[in-house]
């Protein structure tokens, strides 16, 4: 279900217009179910997400929203060229998520991606991230460690 709500809002841009509609929902359940889709349909076409990045931004800042609607905003975020006038709110974002203990697993991972894709714009962010995933990693789960592990030797 979830692949073809994605491609059926890949067919079109009013169509991927519905499913941004459904993602930014004040309904926990409609939004969480929509970000999981929307997950996917930027996957099939990166092309469609690009003109509602800044709304994927939005939610980050976000604490009244489920963490289905940021690990999916920054599973799209990790996977495409963001916007140069929201690389600040991205940056700020996700070294939060990953210096906050409560952030799950999977949008830490994220982040720390993101970041390191950033940190190849600005090249200045490496010692922060570097220390940060020093700092954490005794204490992070197996997927931030791998995730981490990996950063650290591409950026030697």
């Amino acid at each position: 279900t979830i692949m073809k709500v994605a491609k059926y809002a890949c067919s079109s841009a009013v169509r991927f217009k519905q499913l941004i509609a459904c993602f930014l929902s004040d309904d926990e359940t409609l939004s969480q179910r929509a970000a999981w889709c929307l997950g996917w349909a930027a996957k099939m076409d990166a092309a469609m997400v690009m003109p509602h990045i800044k709304l994927l931004v939005d939610q980050l800042e976000r604490t009244d929203v489920h963490y289905a609607v940021i690990r999916n905003s920054m599973r799209i975020l990790e996977a495409i060229d963001i916007p140069e006038d929201l690389h600040g709110r991205v940056m700020n974002a996700c070294f939060a998520f990953i210096e906050k203990p409560a952030t799950p697993a999977a949008i830490k991972a994220f982040s720390l991606t993101t970041l390191y894709n950033l940190s190849k714009v600005y090249p200045e962010i490496q010692p922060e991230l570097k220390f940060i995933i020093e700092d954490c990693m005794p204490h992070e789960t197996a997927a931030f460690k791998s995730r981490g592990k990996k950063i650290l030797k591409a950026m030697k």
